[in-house]
């Protein structure tokens, strides 16, 4: 595995750099440990990383209704990391959806460490007789770009509500992606938001990443994402992403 890049950050010393490397290196090691349970465990694994409020949840809401795709069971469980509160397990929970949630307290990222504990508490439930598991990462553009989780598939959502000027100014967030998923899209002319702003500066950063566009009011383009992953667990395909 190549070595970690370390932060850029001309305020951090010689001795915080390297407590910040031997951070990243222990989650390595976790994410590592954990993308082996996974797959003794035959699951496949989505990373949805994006900015608070961009509709991570309520794209999990709109899969629940999505019994399967095709012939392929589109059954899924999910770990919710958030600060406070379990509001967004709770909404997962009352559409018959096993979550578990992580609050992370101060913290703006989840970490390997987490998912582990949070994996085998859904697994003592019982909950993990599923294809997919599901993270839905705290809400932030930056910090979850440097903590590899060991998912398959590592998926950002932009929404139309926050400007189609991200993908330039977050570069690390949107190297990770496997997929870039713009949410509320049946609102982009009211907020003046440019599709293909979007893949204008996708082309630049990431050429040929897939970008869908999404809306909870059209159930087909939810469908047309939940094919894409399924399609993506049927070719094997793991994030060759070094997160760093």
């Amino acid at each position: 595995m190549p070595k970690k890049q370390m932060p850029n950050n001309p305020t951090l010393s010689p001795k915080s750099l390297q407590i910040v490397e031997k951070i990243l290196s222990k989650n390595d090691q976790k994410a590592k440990q954990m993308r082996e349970i996974y797959a003794r465990d035959n699951l496949y694994v989505i990373n949805l990383m994006s900015s608070p409020g961009s509709g991570k949840t309520t794209l999990l809401e709109q899969f629940a209704d999505i019994k399967s795709v095709g012939e392929d069971r589109f059954s899924f469980a999910v770990i919710e990391g958030d600060l406070q509160t379990n509001r967004d397990a709770t909404r997962l929970e009352s559409k018959g959806i096993a979550a578990h949630q992580i609050l992370t307290g101060a913290a703006c990222h989840l970490e390997a460490s987490m998912i582990e504990t949070a994996y085998n508490a859904l697994k003592s439930r019982d909950a993990l007789s599923v294809e997919y598991l599901f993270i839905e990462n705290v809400g932030n553009l930056v910090c979850p770009a440097s903590y590899d989780l060991g998912a398959d598939l590592n998926i950002v959502l932009l929404s139309s509500t926050e400007g189609d000027d991200k993908v330039l100014k977050y570069p690390s967030m949107f190297l990770c992606a496997d997929a870039v998923v713009i949410s509320k899209s049946d609102v982009c002319e009211v907020f003046g938001f440019t599709i293909a702003k979007v893949q204008e500066d996708l082309a630049k950063l990431k050429p040929n990443v897939p970008l869908f566009c999404t809306s909870s009011k059209d159930r087909a383009s939810i469908e047309n994402l939940a094919r894409f992953i399924v399609d993506c667990k049927k070719a094997g395909y793991h994030s060759s992403h070094c997160f760093s």
